[in-house]
């Protein structure tokens, strides 16, 4: 039996995120830029796992940019999911799923059958959606509120988990979902409903999460100021459910021996070979733009998401690194999900620089079994 992901366990959970897509996070020109191929995910899942790193993140894409460098190529979450899965012996391995496209009667039997696979350590990242062109591609009109998609992803996560604890067939009858008859789910996953994750930024998505997650996802751009952000949710989970969900945001890593290394390469990826035009076509698929955001506004964004789709930057020496991670800690924030520029070159001197500093600041239990220097 595997270990699973847990809100409460104790220690500050680390996760890699968006593996499984080229350029990761990064959007940027430069030849080392990630893969995201099947056999350096394969490679880097099993080094993760190794090294002890929680839980392994992907990203839900089935339209690239037109015109960008990003995401050319990202491999499917559940097949992607379960050959993880089946490769490694203890990290959490998460698929994420757009609800308005993948009916819930399938997923339920597809994520029960991950998690058997894994022997209990399979996770779900229900995403509501926001990409109009995705929603195109399955001939289906984007829903024009927040509110209106995560209604549509809250019956369809209530038919998902009634399929992994209803002893009985049953049916279902709703505003979405109409004239499901006799349902029923076996196998179901193996120790018990799977963890859930919400990406949510928007005041319906983090109400969503709130009522139904283990895990929300969002940008806490500010470390120190995250703290209302986590009573805020962990206030309005514990309300609806009775237990406070647990808060990770994301960051990008840029991990070096030295200062100006690290800083360096910061410049080289993300400012000297920047795809600025993806940059900006990318901020705009998501709504950051002139009519929304103020000038100086979009200015800040923009580097961030050249080094990594806008995450807290994480640049500096193991030392200086574990100092923000233990910002984040002590703002209530239950973990991170990292990217890198090149996952694979880089995890080996974060896992053995960086795992045991934490360790030894008493912010996680267990350390790092290999070691290297960066690539």
């Amino acid at each position: 039996m595997g270990y699973g992901i847990t809100a409460d366990a104790g220690g500050f959970k680390l996760g890699l995120f968006a593996a499984n897509a080229s350029s990761g996070l990064a959007i940027t020109t430069i030849d080392e830029r990630w893969s995201g191929s099947w056999e350096d995910n394969l490679a880097l899942a099993r080094l993760a796992d190794r090294a002890g790193i929680d839980f392994l993140l992907p990203v839900g894409r089935w339209i690239g940019w037109p015109g960008t460098t990003f995401h050319d190529s990202v491999l499917e979450t559940i097949t992607w999911a379960g050959g993880l899965l089946a490769a490694t012996e203890r990290i959490s391995v998460f698929a994420t799923v757009h609800s308005a496209l993948l009916h819930p009667v399938v997923a339920a039997k597809q994520l029960a059958t991950l998690d058997r696979i894994g022997g209990g350590r399979a996770g779900l990242n229900i995403v509501a959606g926001w990409y109009e062109a995705e929603y195109a591609a399955f001939g289906l009109d984007l829903p024009g509120s927040p509110a209106q998609r995560y209604a549509h992803a809250q019956e369809w996560w209530d038919i998902v988990r009634t399929l992994w604890s209803s002893e009985q067939p049953f049916d279902h009858d709703g505003e979405f979902f109409p004239g499901l008859r006799g349902l029923h789910g076996s196998p179901r996953p193996a120790a018990g409903p799977l963890p859930v994750i919400n990406a949510a930024v928007s005041p319906a998505g983090r109400e969503f999460a709130a009522r139904n997650a283990d895990f929300l996802l969002t940008a806490t751009f500010d470390p120190d100021r995250g703290s209302g952000l986590v009573a805020e949710a962990r206030q309005a989970s514990t309300a609806h459910r009775g237990r406070p969900v647990g808060v990770l945001s994301n960051a990008f890593v840029v991990c070096r021996p030295t200062r100006r290394e690290a800083e360096e390469f910061l410049a080289y990826y993300a400012d000297t070979h920047a795809d600025w035009a993806g940059v900006d076509t990318v901020m705009a698929g998501q709504g950051i733009n002139p009519q929304s955001f103020g000038p100086e506004q979009i200015a800040a964004f923009r580097p961030r998401f050249a080094a990594g789709h806008g995450g807290h930057p994480l640049v500096g020496t193991p030392d200086e690194i574990v100092a923000t991670i233990a910002r984040f800690a002590g703002a209530g924030v239950t973990g991170l999900a990292l990217s890198f520029v090149d996952y694979l070159g880089e995890l080996e001197y974060f896992a053995a620089e960086v795992l045991p500093r934490l360790e030894k600041a008493g912010l996680r239990g267990r350390g790092a079994s290999i070691g290297s220097t960066p690539n």
